[in-house]
């Protein structure tokens, strides 16, 4: 998100020049002071101020009472619009979807409504997509109802517009707020070459790392859940057992915790060639960049349950290096578009139940459904569908890797590696001539695709935004509610294809 920020602001602010008096960065705390040095000098000649207000960070890194936090952003915006002619704000929001503050998003919806400013609400991730617990902390905030909910974070009203990050997600809101959605992929641009010295310098702070001169296999990602890291550890060891994967971003929050400390845990029990979130923890000014890791790595790995835009598909492609990467269905069709073709895609993993007590996953995953069904607010229930394994009954079966707890994944993974391949190779033909190009260094690369720069440049996204920025107002009557369209996208999200055990609790 805030790659996203850094990249566009500056595309924008030359393209709106003319019409810009300044720009402000209203964030929850101080940040570094050489990331706002560097922001400042890529938006001038437009001046860049940064406002900060605790009351604005996400709530469970608050301690006051909802009322004071509201109290307090109500005083800010107030002071931030002092002065200011009504509807010449533009205020660009970012995740507000997510529900990490919806007494912020409450606050920018009212002021959006009272024509004080023209509001832009940039959504890349959902709090109905896989993020339960969210559910429970808007209520205790105030937030008693679904409706309240979706008012706060997909508002209607002639001075909002949405922008989301796929097109999925985007044909939801344009049936629910026509000519006031759009999708707007997220710029990126491809990295400059890196330098002999650079990727040999990453090569041998790796080499120090895991202890021996072996490939890598990286795996660019915060330690999350819907990373789904266990599978990706899966396909290394089969396709290329003497590579160790890395994983480069640290735990982002305390509901990962747990999943961090399992997978460290076993890691350490069976000897696994692994290491997670090498970029985390301090003296991340010595370590090398994500750049280079990637073009010091043998390939590149993608293994997530779910991803909004998709971004670790195009940094492989931007390094040049081969990737192996699940299909995620709202993500590879757009791919696709911007001209990218990745041979190294499949659908699922399959497993033979032999390699997991599958009559105990079946009864771990029925617990663990009912308790994350119970979590979600009533009126959805009738939305969820039915896992995978629990159709299958007691009847064992192949089943993709992804679809197991993270207990039968660790069990999975304790197999020896000749057992491994055999009873996988035999599901997933796939795998066999992989390991050959492994093997033998040939596996392909993405380029760069010429046409990506007609979606994804910072020039291109920059008019697209102008283009919603100076569209005039829209009045007609509303064809649907804020609630009609949190459902659609809740039901979708909730369908079959989309559930998986490792999103139903902290602890599979």
């Amino acid at each position: 998100m805030r790659r996203v920020i850094e990249l566009a602001t500056p595309h924008i602010t030359a393209k709106l020049q003319p019409l810009l008096a300044e720009v402000v960065l209203a964030c929850g705390e101080e940040p570094d002071a050489m990331w706002l040095e560097q922001f400042r000098a890529r938006v001038m000649p437009v001046p860049a101020a940064c406002k900060v207000e605790p009351a604005l960070r996400y709530l469970s890194e608050q301690r006051c009472q909802p009322g004071t936090v509201a109290r307090r952003i109500e005083a800010f915006f107030g002071r931030l619009f002092a002065g200011a002619n009504a509807g010449n704000c533009v205020v660009w929001a970012h995740n507000q979807g997510l529900g990490r503050n919806p007494i912020l998003s409450r606050a920018l919806a009212r002021l959006a409504g009272a024509d004080r400013i023209r509001l832009i609400l940039h959504h890349h991730d959902w709090w109905f997509d896989g993020r339960w617990q969210r559910w429970d902390r808007m209520r205790s905030a105030g937030f008693s109802t679904l409706r309240q909910i979706a008012e706060a974070i997909l508002p209607a009203g002639p001075n909002v517009r949405h922008i989301t990050i796929n097109r999925a997600d985007a044909t939801v809101l344009s049936r629910h707020y026509p000519n006031q959605a759009t999708w707007l992929p997220n710029p990126v641009q491809p990295w400059p070459a890196q330098s002999e010295a650079v990727v040999r310098a990453a090569r041998r702070w790796l080499q120090a790392l895991i202890g021996e001169r072996a490939p890598v296999w990286l795996m660019p990602c915060r330690l999350l859940r819907r990373k789904n890291i266990a599978e990706a550890l899966l396909l290394t060891r089969l396709l290329r057992p003497d590579a160790w994967l890395v994983t480069t971003g640290p735990v982002s929050s305390r509901d990962e915790v747990a999943y961090a400390t399992q997978l460290k845990t076993a890691a350490q029990q069976y000897g696994w060639r692994l290491r997670l979130g090498v970029l985390g923890g301090e003296n991340e000014q010595t370590k090398p960049a994500i750049e280079a890791l990637l073009a010091a790595s043998e390939a590149v790995l993608l293994t997530s349950l779910q991803e909004g835009f998709g971004l670790p598909y195009l940094e492989a492609a931007a390094a040049g290096r081969p990737l192996i990467a699940r299909a995620i269905p709202n993500v590879v069709p757009d791919l696709v578009m911007f001209g990218f073709r990745f041979p190294h895609m499949y659908d699922e993993l399959l497993v033979d139940p032999a390699l997991f007590d599958w009559r105990a996953e079946v009864e771990r995953q029925r617990v663990l459904f009912h308790a994350w069904l119970a979590q979600l607010p009533q009126p959805w229930h009738k939305f969820g569908a039915t896992p995978a394994a629990l159709a299958s009954g007691s009847s064992p079966q192949p089943i993709p890797f992804s679809r197991l707890t993270l207990t039968a994944q660790l069990d999975v993974l304790a197999k020896p590696v000749h057992d491994l391949w055999r009873l996988c190779v035999a599901l997933n033909p796939f795998l066999a001539r992989w390991r050959n190009l492994a093997e033998a260094g040939n596996l392909r690369a993405t380029q760069w695709p010429p046409q990506a720069d007609a979606w994804l440049s910072g020039a291109v996204f920059a008019r697209k935004f102008a283009t919603i920025i100076k569209s005039n107002p829209v009045r007609h009557r509303q064809r649907s509610t804020p609630q009609d369209a949190q459902a659609e996208l809740a039901r979708m999200k909730l369908a079959s294809e989309n559930l998986y055990p490792l999103a139903w609790s902290t602890r599979t």
